[in-house]
């Protein structure tokens, strides 16, 4: 791992609290570069994603598919190798980053999903429309691609050179089930790990409303369809 270069992406939008905590947590002994992408926060995210010692850039467009992308445009001028991405809300483990990519590194994976159903995962940290919508996305995957998911998480890892041939399009919702359909079409290696999850600091700016989870719930079921046909 020591002469890969490494980087962490972290869409950010209003996680003052917790996005200090986040970027502590990564082991700075495998991860090189951290980036944050500031979605529009109208708090102290950027100060305190500073302070902990990220790169931080500024994505007005609201969406994390927008946010990743911005991360992604960046770390190229990085010569980044792999790209972790990770939520900004402390959900989940930093620490966990190690295993997450072991499966690259030893088992020449080019993409590694963390997987929250795997994993042991804190009551009420995955709300019933978001354990329903996992459950619904991973199946019609399985049928429809014939690969096998349990979680759409949004704690991963990717070769960079893989992630680019995948040609990432989705700005809003259907970020995650975009790269595991377009890898799983690519016939990529891919695997999930088991990781830990937490409940969230602040609330999520989608499963936390209803409007956010329906349109991520229509977005996520057009996506199964939009790249079959």
């Amino acid at each position: 791992m020591k002469d890969t270069i490494i980087t962490v992406i972290i869409p950010a939008y209003n996680e003052e609290q917790s996005i200090g905590k986040v970027i502590q947590d990564i082991p700075s002994d495998i991860v090189n570069h951290i980036i944050v992408v500031n979605n529009n926060s109208n708090d102290d995210t950027v100060k305190n994603a500073k302070a902990a010692g990220a790169i931080v850039l500024n994505e007005p467009r609201r969406g994390y598919g927008w946010a990743c992308l911005k991360g992604i445009e960046h770390s190229k001028t990085l010569q980044t190798e792999i790209i972790v991405f990770l939520d900004g809300d402390y959900s989940d483990y930093p620490s966990e980053i190690p295993d997450v990519l072991a499966p690259i590194f030893n088992n020449n994976m080019d993409m590694v999903i963390g997987s929250r159903v795997l994993g042991k995962r804190e009551k009420g940290s995955l709300t019933p429309q978001q354990i329903f919508g996992n459950w619904l996305a991973t199946r019609l995957i399985r049928i429809f691609y014939r690969a096998r998911f349990s979680d759409l998480g949004p704690f991963r890892a990717i070769k960079s050179a893989h992630l680019e041939k995948l040609k990432m399009s989705d700005k809003t919702y259907g970020w995650t089930i975009e790269m595991q359909i377009k890898a799983a079409k690519q016939k990529m290696n891919f695997c999930e790990v088991p990781v830990n999850y937490k409940k969230r600091i602040g609330i999520s700016k989608v499963s936390g409303t209803i409007k956010g989870t329906v349109l991520a719930g229509i977005k996520i079921i057009f996506a199964v369809f939009k790249y079959r046909f």
